[in-house]
C-alpha cells in the first residue's frame, strides 16, 4: 500500500465518533481489540452520511438503508485505553447502487493515523431488502461530496482489492 495521508492532513477533515478508547474495548494486549475498529469506523461513517441525506433513522423513516458489502482493514498504530480517537471520512466514488469510501481512525492523543477502513456499501430498499438506485437527492449529495473529496490536496491510496461494479 502506498503512503497514507498524514495525521495533519486528515485532522483537517470533519471529526466523527470522537471518543476515548474505553477500558471494556481493551484486549489482552492492552490496546483496542480488533473487533472494535470496524465498529467505531462504521459509526463515524454513519455520522458523516447524515449531512448527505442519509440519517441513521433512514430504514425506519424512509424505508432505505446502507448495507456494507466489502471491507479492507489496515492497522497502522495501536490505540490504547484512554487515547482519544476520531474518524475522518473520504468518499471516493459511487455507482448507481453503491459507494466506495475510506474511513480513517486517528489517534488524537498521539497525533497519528491508527487505522484505515476501506469499504464498499450499498443502497438497499428495505421493503425488498435488495439493492436499488440511490434516491436522486442522495445521489446528488454523494456526487458533491465525492467531488469535494477528490479536490483534497493529498492522495488517499486504496488497497486495490475493492471496486465499484
Amino acid at each position: 500500500m502506498s503512503t497514507q495521508p498524514t495525521y495533519e492532513q486528515l485532522s483537517a477533515l470533519p471529526a466523527y465518533a470522537v471518543q476515548p478508547v474505553p477500558m471494556p474495548f481493551e484486549d489482552i494486549n492492552g490496546h483496542l481489540n480488533v473487533r472494535h475498529y470496524i465498529g467505531i469506523a462504521s459509526e463515524g461513517l454513519d455520522e458523516s452520511l447524515v449531512s448527505l441525506g442519509i440519517p441513521q433513522t433512514w430504514p425506519i423513516t424512509a424505508g432505505h438503508a446502507c448495507f456494507s458489502a466489502e471491507h479492507h482493514c489496515t492497522y497502522l498504530a495501536e490505540l490504547r485505553t484512554g487515547d482519544t480517537m476520531s474518524a475522518r471520512v473520504r468518499l471516493l466514488g459511487r455507482s448507481e447502487r453503491a459507494a466506495h469510501v475510506l474511513v480513517y481512525l486517528l489517534d488524537d492523543t498521539h497525533q497519528r493515523v491508527s487505522y484505515v477502513m476501506e469499504e464498499v456499501f450499498l443502497h438497499i430498499e428495505m421493503e425488498t431488502r435488495k439493492t436499488a438506485p440511490w434516491p436522486e437527492d442522495v445521489a446528488a449529495n454523494l456526487d458533491r461530496q465525492i467531488a469535494a473529496d477528490a479536490d483534497l490536496p493529498f492522495a488517499s491510496p486504496t488497497s486495490g482489492c475493492l471496486a465499484l461494479r
